[in-house]
C-alpha cells in the first residue's frame, strides 16, 4: 500500500497548526508592538520545516500518481476536467507558491533591522502563505476534489 497520501494528509494538520501558531503570534506582536522573540522565530521555523516535509511528500505523490504524466500527455483534457486540473496544476502550483512565501518570509524576517519590521513581515509573508494553503487544501466539503479529514490506513 502507498502510505505517502495518508502521511501527506496527516502532515497537513501539522502545517496548519504551526502556520496558525506563527500567524497568531505575528498578529499579537504587531497589535501589541512587542519585541520579536525566540518563540516567534521557533514558530516560523517549525512552520517552514513542516512545509518542507509536506512539499517533498507532495512532489513524490505528484510524480508517482500520474498527475504529471496526464498533464504531459494530454494537457487539454486535464485542463477541461476541474478535478484533474486542481491536482495537476492548481494545488501543486499554489502550494509551491505558499512554500516560497514561507522561505522568503523567513529570510526577510531575519534581514529586518528592528522588531516592528520583523513582526510585520512575519504577518504578511506567513499570513499569505497560510491563506494560500487553506484555500488549496482539498477539504472534504469541496465537491469533486474533497479528501477525508483523516486518512484511512
Amino acid at each position: 500500500m502507498n502510505y505517502f497520501l495518508p502521511i501527506h494528509n496527516i502532515l497537513r494538520w501539522a502545517v496548519l497548526l504551526f502556520g496558525l501558531w506563527t500567524v497568531v503570534t505575528a498578529i499579537t506582536a504587531v497589535a501589541s508592538k512587542r519585541n520579536y522573540t525566540g518563540k516567534d522565530n521557533k514558530a516560523s521555523l517549525l512552520f517552514m520545516i513542516f512545509c518542507d516535509i509536506q512539499l517533498l511528500i507532495g512532489l513524490v505523490l505528484y510524480f508517482n500518481n500520474s498527475w504529471f504524466d496526464a498533464l504531459k500527455t494530454n494537457a487539454k483534457a486535464v485542463m477541461t476536467d476541474s478535478a484533474q486540473r486542481f491536482f495537476a496544476v492548481e494545488h501543486a502550483l499554489m502550494m509551491i507558491i505558499a512554500w516560497l512565501l514561507v522561505h522568503i518570509g523567513r529570510s526577510m524576517v531575519k534581514r529586518a533591522d528592528n522588531d516592528a519590521k520583523k513582526n510585520k513581515r512575519s504577518l504578511i509573508f506567513f499570513g499569505l502563505a497560510l491563506l494560500l494553503i487553506l484555500a488549496m487544501i482539498p477539504w472534504p466539503f469541496r465537491t469533486g476534489i474533497g479528501r477525508q479529514w483523516f486518512p484511512q490506513f
